[in-house]
């Protein structure tokens, strides 16, 4: 999983995506003569900081989010959000500023007044907007991996691995997902319009709950946010059983991801979240079992034949 590890550590905050989109293009370059079918790649100013791969005569796409959570640095070195990362004092912060490279802590400040400040721990100020991400940190053992940004690097990975095998799809790489979301719409409508594609698969990852569980197989959601369209799951279901691939089926009240957005739009797409389930949400220690992580590439290459 050594690619996996690569693209953890190419730094890509909602809004900063550019560097990540330019890995996996130069990935895809080198690596797709080896591929069942070499992709079409679709990207420029028109997608912003997005990329887009077709393989033959596509039917369904897979959406997967290349942002990450992070902060980005506002006056006097104060922190600002960017997503929702969980606040951890003692957090290590990477980036970079026109001063040179940055290695951080991130420091919780209460004062007396009950008012809080999130701040970097440094003697010289960071150039205002300058985005800090979690210090990559990968580690795997035989059971698990574990590392900042599986959420949504682990999706990625997943994804690229599925585009080995396809002859015919798409697979897409949005941008601005943890931060309210963004690139979908103008992604979705170019497939629709081109090739007529109404079928998406959501390749991200989502939470262990009460109801979902490390090492019981990827995870169908059935809804969350959003609520897809039961005969397009049903059609899903039914691969899956068939294709006797472990999966889980989870059911949320509230979280979103890129199908939210196309569900929000005013694009006739049917989609799905299918994704492994990782415990330390949104911290620097997310942590995703293996075997589920073989069942998403499994499950996905089985819906991306059939659906």
């Amino acid at each position: 999983m050594k690619l996996l590890e690569e693209l953890i550590a190419v730094q890509g905050t909602s809004g900063d995506e550019a560097k990540i989109r330019d890995f996996i293009i130069d990935y895809v370059n080198k690596d797709s003569a080896n591929w069942k079918v070499k992709p079409e790649l679709h990207f420029g100013d028109e997608f912003q900081d997005a990329l887009i791969l077709t393989f033959g005569n596509p039917r369904t796409a897979i959406f997967a989010h290349t942002d990450t959570i992070g902060f980005t640095v506002g006056y006097n070195n104060n922190l600002i959000k960017v997503g929702g990362p969980r606040i951890i004092d003692g957090t290590q912060l990477v980036g970079h500023d026109k001063h040179g490279d940055i290695e951080t802590e991130l420091m919780v400040v209460d004062h007396e007044d009950d008012s809080r400040e999130v701040k970097c721990v440094s003697e010289r100020v960071f150039e205002r907007g300058t985005p800090l991400s979690f210090k990559p940190n990968y580690r795997e053992t035989e059971e698990y991996v574990q590392s900042p940004y599986l959420d949504n690097r682990l999706g990625v990975w997943v994804a690229l691995e599925v585009a080995k095998t396809l002859e015919n799809g798409a697979i897409v790489f949005s941008t601005y997902e943890e931060h309210g979301g963004n690139s979908v719409g103008f992604l979705g409508r170019y497939l629709q319009e081109k090739y007529g594609i109404r079928q998406a698969l959501i390749s991200d990852i989502t939470w262990v709950t009460d109801g979902v569980k490390h090492g019981q197989g990827v995870a169908i959601s059935l809804r969350d946010k959003g609520i897809p369209r039961r005969s397009y799951i049903n059609r899903i279901l039914k691969i899956a059983s068939a294709s006797n691939i472990k999966y889980q089926l989870e059911v949320e009240s509230s979280g979103g991801s890129d199908g939210t957005m196309l569900q929000s739009s005013d694009l006739s797409f049917d989609w799905c979240f299918i994704g492994a389930a990782e415990d330390n949400v949104h911290t620097p220690d997310e942590k995703v079992h293996k075997e589920d992580i073989q069942s998403m590439i499994d499950l996905y290459v089985a819906l991306m034949q059939r659906l």
